[in-house]
């Protein structure tokens, strides 16, 4: 039956579609629907194709697994870059974070997630196996742990420093200007920068 708030249902199924985004309510979801309706149809299926394309071509680099538009990302396959260390991140949001501090001239490496048994994450369904293939088969020197100062971001750092210390490489963590709980991508840049450059041994 159609929903008597809405004059139409493909205006209410599209308001339904744009609420299931991240901090998108109902009423703003209405908002921009209303406003892609008042805009030029160019614009609205300039947007459409973005969508589709973001989701059919875009890819995840096979080296750190970024996002990327080839198989290889351009941090990874920019020769400027310093091979021999690598930044392990939990997500996307990370490698923007640190890259917009521009304190950080190494590679990186995200995990896709981080180990949270509460949530069924167990350590096979990040990334950890491929950081520690990656680094046993290439030059690298020192592996900086950058995951969030919560409960779950240093279980994982213990469980990835577990694992690297047969392969004899440096494993350092970012510095505690991060207040514990924070969340990495919504630190400021100025203090996260300082806390790359100033990152310490992992004690483990």
């Amino acid at each position: 039956m159609l929903n008597q708030q809405y004059p139409s249902r493909l205006l209410e199924n599209a308001v339904s579609e744009f609420s299931r985004l991240p901090g998108i309510g109902r009423k703003t979801a209405l908002r921009l629907v209303l406003h892609l309706l008042r805009q030029d149809p160019d614009d609205s299926l300039r947007l459409a194709s973005a969508i589709s394309t973001l989701r059919t071509e875009v890819m995840h680099c096979h080296v750190c697994h970024n996002i990327s538009d080839t198989d290889t990302c351009p941090i990874c396959a920019d020769p400027r870059r310093d091979a021999t260390t690598v930044c392990v991140v939990e997500n996307i949001q990370d490698v923007l974070a640190i890259e917009n501090t521009q304190q950080y001239r190494g590679l990186y490496h995200v995990l896709g997630g981080i180990i949270s048994p509460m949530d069924g994450i167990g350590p096979a369904d990040i990334e950890i196996d491929s950081l520690v293939t990656r680094v046993s088969q290439s030059n690298v020197k020192e592996v900086i742990l950058a995951l969030s100062p919560t409960m779950e971001g240093d279980t994982t750092n213990f469980y990835i420093h577990r694992k690297l210390k047969p392969l004899n490489v440096t494993v350092s963590v970012i510095a505690r200007g991060i207040s514990v709980g924070d969340e990495l991508e919504y630190a400021d840049e100025v203090t996260l920068g300082r806390s790359i450059l100033n990152r310490t041994p992992f004690d483990g």
